[in-house]
């Protein structure tokens, strides 16, 4: 661990032992981003070029099955983990709890630039509740063939919240 994440773990109360508590990874963050889509709000959401390319054939596929899938969040900065995190202790939410939601700074497969928070439409967003969507089980059909993986199903050894909607793109 670098002594500026080390600093900002220890600014926003996260254990230094964690990553010998829970089976948690240090990522790199990328160094070269496209952009993938624009969200409503303007927000520009980002992927490295090959996880960026996976996502539009599958987002593609899934279209042309009728199943229209969107980004909610893409490639996120450690700082801006930072951000959300303290977002949550000002809320009055403990440590404990918001690291079963967000991954501590340098560990968020968002900061590889290969993971996609993902929505359709109409339909719940970053909620349990995308599990019931058709866009759910399409990528639970379809996604392998496109390099995504669903990273945190439910009871997974990180210690993360089930998240349907979080899926990573691993080189194929």
């Amino acid at each position: 661990m670098t002594p500026m994440l080390a600093a900002a773990w220890a600014d926003l109360g996260i254990p230094l032992d964690l990553l010998s508590h829970r089976p948690l990874q240090l990522f790199e963050e990328a160094s070269e981003l496209v952009d993938v889509a624009i969200a409503s709000d303007g927000r520009v959401w980002q992927l490295t070029p090959n996880a960026a390319a996976a996502w539009l054939a599958m987002q593609a596929a899934a279209r042309a099955d009728s199943v229209d899938i969107q980004i909610a969040s893409a490639y996120r900065a450690s700082s801006r983990q930072c951000e959300l995190i303290k977002r949550k202790l000002s809320q009055g939410q403990d440590i404990e709890q918001i690291l079963q939601v967000l991954a501590p700074p340098g560990c968020s497969e968002h900061h590889t630039g290969r993971a996609v928070d993902i929505y359709q439409p109409g339909g719940p967003v970053v909620e349990e509740a995308f599990e019931a969507t058709p866009a759910f089980t399409w990528l639970n059909l379809n996604a392998t063939r496109f390099g995504f993986s669903l990273s945190f199903p439910r009871s997974n050894p990180a210690g993360y919240l089930y998240e349907p909607w979080h899926w990573c793109w691993h080189d194929i």
